[in-house]
């Protein structure tokens, strides 16, 4: 099965890095899905969901406020302004990942995203 890398970067830090079957991206203009082969490019993100499906079928999800993306056939690099991972194996630990999600979108309210 043909897997790619996946990187999601923000200035404080790596916070996603693993094999994935596929991605869908809230680019600027509408969400697009990513599968390994993909035609490189260049994009600009905003704000919204990254859903990722990792190589065992399960999902993850990444909020992000905005930034780029950066695919090649084999490795997708999202360069996020902010960024939180949802995800947890306890009820309480996907609450916690959901507040701050929640703290990440009332954060882009002062800005002019």
């Amino acid at each position: 099965m043909d897997m790619m890398k996946l990187e999601v970067v923000t200035p404080l830090g790596l916070i996603f890095s693993k094999q994935i079957k596929q991605v869908t991206l809230p680019g600027s203009e509408g969400e697009f899905g990513i599968l390994p082969g993909h035609a490189s490019l260049v994009s600009l993100l905003k704000a919204g969901v990254i859903d990722i499906e990792l190589e065992d079928g399960r999902h993850e999800v990444v909020a992000i406020n905005w930034g780029h993306v950066k695919v090649d056939e084999s490795k997708v690099t999202v360069l996020a302004d902010g960024a939180v991972s949802v995800h947890g194996g306890s009820e309480s630990e996907i609450a916690s990942s959901i507040d701050a999600a929640k703290k990440l979108i009332e954060s882009m309210s002062d800005s002019e995203v």
